[in-house]
């Protein structure tokens, strides 16, 4: 990873967490040890926003929009985005983190999986909708909005974020 980006992420959660990044370092035995820890914990906790959007709101497709909106809220600017690009070329790159981010990903797509058969079991979305294959088109919808949004900065990130996976729910029902 280039070391300057890993030295920005080192200072963002240092400033956090009000320490400096070398306290960091020395805590976790190293930066890497750190970003270890730390994608430990993101795998860990993935599907939160999801159950706790499903927990605030009856609409499983109301859920997904808050979820999909909390999203936004984190990764509203280029450089939020940056980071999150680097953070994902680390995930394809070594092996270790590559392990993290796959169970990050499946916790995800499990999540997003049981908003999108739970919409289908309330009568959301059509009879026969396939979850798994919606849930997985959702999480591209995402992930492409958001990435567009910090490349271009045309207009709200949560707005055009929630008219993307609007548009896609739309073209099912």
């Amino acid at each position: 990873m280039n070391g300057r980006i890993l030295l920005h992420i080192l200072a963002h959660v240092g400033a956090e967490a009000g320490v400096s990044p070398a306290t960091l370092s020395q805590r976790f035995g190293s930066k890497r040890g750190l970003l270890l820890a730390f994608a430990a914990d993101a795998a860990a906790d993935a599907a939160a926003p999801y159950r706790r959007a499903r927990a605030a709101y009856d609409s499983p497709l109301a859920a997904l929009h808050a979820a999909a909106d909390e999203f936004a809220g984190h990764m509203s600017t280029p450089e939020e985005m940056a980071n999150r690009l680097g953070m994902l070329q680390l995930d394809l790159s070594d092996p270790e983190f590559r392990v993290h981010a796959a169970e990050n990903t499946r916790a995800v797509d499990a999540a997003l999986q049981e908003l999108c058969s739970d919409a289908v079991t309330e009568g959301e979305l059509p009879s026969g909708t396939d979850g798994s294959r919606l849930a997985r088109a959702v999480q591209i919808t995402i992930d492409g909005s958001l990435l567009r949004g910090a490349l271009t900065g045309d207009g709200d990130p949560a707005a055009l974020l929630y008219d993307d996976v609007d548009h896609l729910l739309r073209r099912i029902l």
